[in-house]
């Protein structure tokens, strides 16, 4: 029946003419799902019963689902290690160990970021942190605009893809999958962004040492071995003792993702006390920033669960199969046919919105192709989780809408223009998606760990 293809063709392009009205997510997600769920009963396409179900479907996968209790107390242990002073020892550490390096601080940055991503996970965050810290101290020693803001947005966005990554707790609960094994698997690629983002440094400030220059008063910062000593205490061993027992916990099958967050939050909790920063007025203010966060997140997992929900009732998933065997993409051509969409969408869209549309729709189909020796299995799910992931970190710095160019320019002296921003971002949004085209290439990259650990 023609019907059955032109309405959910009708509640997609719906959807998006919507997305760009500005109007939140939420209400979008699920206004177009109500919408079009009255129109089917109307066309009698659907019964009625159906659309009684929904709100228990609702329920039972977001406020049943304790693999998403994660989620707020990962950002509770991420808001409060931002504030506990964690960043600021460790910018220090590493601007010491590598005074004497040209581009010395870009490295620095890069480091704490992979460390702060390790740790808290939170862009938003990283991103303001890490320009407060690092963006005067590159300015007054001459580094060039553009390296210095697309080293900060891009050291900054880490947190999407390196454990204990809230989009990959999503991602795990959207696909069934456990979380632990994304964890593993998003190991190496985080590891691997961040090695090529320092080498990338070196190799444009060896070509081009002009891009930064030494100040002498900055250069010239001596410690004892014993203020060294308790910086690397405070700086380092701290968070990489969190990270341990977070992340381990959760690889070694002690603790479940639930309560190694809990674990983490303690930890976090410990740390601002120790570091002199705990006070009822930065509790109160962690509590609600992490309210705040959970509340948007859950309301988009309501609003996507509607329109998911009512597209497959629809025959919207059986119209997007007929319509892949028709065009004869395969298994391949549909995957990248998906990678490349997804990052369009990246331009104008957060992650969590553009993942709330493409699993619940696409995940299945992509469950059901074959890619014959290239991956088979249950590893199907992980690669393609993790592809989409990197992909989506690309999201946070492709203009015009990318959210970390916001959080750097919003917080940047005003002398930074936007321009210098987009110019700096460039780079490392090619480098995120030639780490993209590896893992596509070479799927054991990302499922290596994960069946190493089992």
């Amino acid at each position: 029946m023609l019907l059955d293809y032109l309405l959910p063709g009708a509640m997609f392009a719906c959807l998006f003419l919507l997305l760009f009205s500005g109007f939140p997510v939420a209400f979008v997600l699920g206004g177009v799902g109500t919408l079009f769920a009255f129109l089917g009963i109307w066309l009698e396409l659907m019964p009625v019963q159906r659309l009684y179900l929904a709100a228990p479907r609702i329920w039972g996968t977001i406020g049943e689902n304790l693999v998403l209790v994660a989620v707020p107390m990962f950002i509770f242990m991420g808001t409060l290690l931002e504030r506990s002073g964690v960043a600021q020892h460790l910018m220090e550490l590493f601007k010491i160990l590598l005074r004497r390096v040209r581009g010395g601080l870009a490295l620095a940055v890069v480091l704490m970021g992979t460390v702060l991503a390790a740790s808290t996970g939170i862009v938003g965050a990283s991103v303001v942190m890490t320009t407060l810290l690092a963006l005067p101290v590159m300015m007054r020693n001459g580094y060039a605009l553009p390296i210095s803001t697309g080293t900060i947005a891009a050291s900054g966005t880490l947190g999407v893809i390196i454990p204990p990554s809230i989009m990959l707790v999503i991602m795990a609960d959207m696909l069934t999958l456990q979380v632990g094994r994304l964890f593993l698997g998003a190991v190496i690629p985080g590891l691997l962004l961040a090695a090529c983002y320092l080498v990338y440094l070196l190799i444009a400030f060896g070509m081009r040492p002009d891009l930064a220059s030494h100040n002498p008063d900055e250069a010239a910062v001596e410690v004892s071995w014993g203020e060294l000593l308790v910086l690397m205490l405070r700086g380092l061993v701290a968070p990489v003792v969190l990270i341990v027992l977070v992340l381990g916990s959760i690889f070694a099958g002690y603790a479940t993702p639930t309560e190694a967050a809990g674990v983490g939050a303690a930890g976090a909790l410990l740390l601002a006390i120790l570091n002199g920063r705990m006070t009822w007025g930065v509790l109160w203010e962690t509590m609600k920033s992490a309210g705040t966060t959970i509340g948007m997140i859950f309301m988009i997992f309501a609003g996507a669960t509607i329109f998911a929900y009512v597209f497959r009732l629809l025959g919207g998933e059986h119209a997007i199969i007929d319509a892949i065997d028709w065009i004869g993409l395969g298994a391949f051509g549909l995957m990248i046919l998906l990678l490349v969409v997804i990052f369009i969408m990246g331009f104008f869209f957060d992650w969590i919105e553009i993942a709330l549309i493409i699993f619940p729709i696409f995940g299945p189909i992509i469950a059901m192709q074959d890619f014959g020796d290239h991956v088979s299995g249950q590893q199907v799910m992980v690669w393609f989780a993790l592809l989409v992931a990197v992909n989506l970190q690309t999201s946070y710095l492709t203009p015009p809408f990318g959210f970390a160019l916001f959080y750097l320019r919003g917080v940047a002296p005003p002398e930074v223009r936007i321009t210098d921003i987009y110019r700096g971002v460039i780079p490392f949004v090619v480098i995120q998606l030639g780490v993209m085209i590896a893992i596509f290439a070479f799927p054991s990259l990302v499922l290596w760990l994960p069946e190493a650990m089992r």
